[in-house]
């Protein structure tokens, strides 16, 4: 499906109606078990998805399927309690569909957070990484189709879609915080199976250092509407061939709630300091 800018605009309206004059300027996703930064929102107003003009559900788990409004840390925020995967059945549009709508709303910076596997040998499980770039080679991008050049051009630069200052803004914070934080390259697949063993060694090879099933659709958008980008992956469990066990849900969901205190002090002292 192609959206017309004037959707656009009515799921804008529309939250501009429930949060009145408020206007946010900071945009956070959160991934799969760590959307309980939302929850920390202050004088928080929560508009579910299903509600919105346009919007598509969140079914994945541990993803509420809302936006919270408010602030956090100083922050006019809007939070994505859970986002919606290509795996779902949705097109990389409809994946990415609320980047665009944030950003009419007024955000000009988007804070990403995903779970991922690790690919890289020399870290463990339970890691967090700073992304300093992305791998996307697989499907259509989310910006096939006609160009809205009221977002952006038709042929945007993607060499620096994570913000080099905001990337200088994290490593200080976990640095000040003693959070030893990696910093690697974030490679997406399009699930919902995980990545087969011969798929994270081609990973590897290819130069990433996790592997997950988001984040690079929204990223690749919030580029074209020239917003800054701040991404963090929790590396909830070792990619798929580097141990002899099986994967699954329930891991991702125990690695976040493991590194909950730890992630949401890194994420709400950048947030200070943007």
């Amino acid at each position: 499906m192609h959206y017309t800018f004037q959707q656009y605009q009515e799921s804008a309206e529309y939250i501009r109606a429930q949060i009145g004059d408020f206007r946010p300027r900071v945009a956070m996703i959160l991934g799969s078990g760590l959307g309980f930064l939302g929850d920390e929102v202050e004088n928080a107003t929560a508009v579910s998805y299903r509600d919105i003009p346009h919007f598509k559900a969140s079914t994945a788990p541990g993803h509420k399927g809302q936006l919270v409004f408010g602030t956090l840390e100083g922050q006019a925020v809007a939070v994505m309690q859970g986002r919606m995967h290509h795996y779902e059945g949705y097109s990389y549009e409809e994946v990415s569909y609320a980047v665009r709508v944030l950003r009419l709303l007024g955000c000009d910076t988007l804070v990403v957070t995903n779970a991922a596997g690790c690919v890289n040998t020399a870290w463990k499980a339970g890691d967090l990484m700073l992304i300093t770039d992305q791998i996307k080679i697989f499907m259509e991008s989310p910006l096939r189709g006609e160009n809205l050049p009221e977002f952006g051009p038709r042929f945007p630069d993607a060499s620096k879609l994570y913000t080099p200052a905001l990337r200088e803004t994290a490593r200080s914070a976990a640095k000040d915080l003693g959070i030893d934080l990696k910093e690697g390259v974030y490679m997406y697949f399009p699930g919902p199976q995980y990545e087969t063993p011969a798929e994270v060694r081609f990973a590897r090879t290819a130069g990433a250092d996790a592997v997950g099933m988001s984040t690079a659709p929204e990223v690749i958008t919030a580029g074209h509407c020239g917003m800054q980008v701040l991404g963090f992956t929790l590396l909830s469990n070792m990619a798929a061939g580097i141990l002899d066990q099986p994967l699954s849900e329930q891991e991702v969901l125990d690695a976040a709630a493991a590194c909950k205190d730890k992630f949401s002090r890194l994420v709400l002292e950048c947030l200070k300091r943007m």
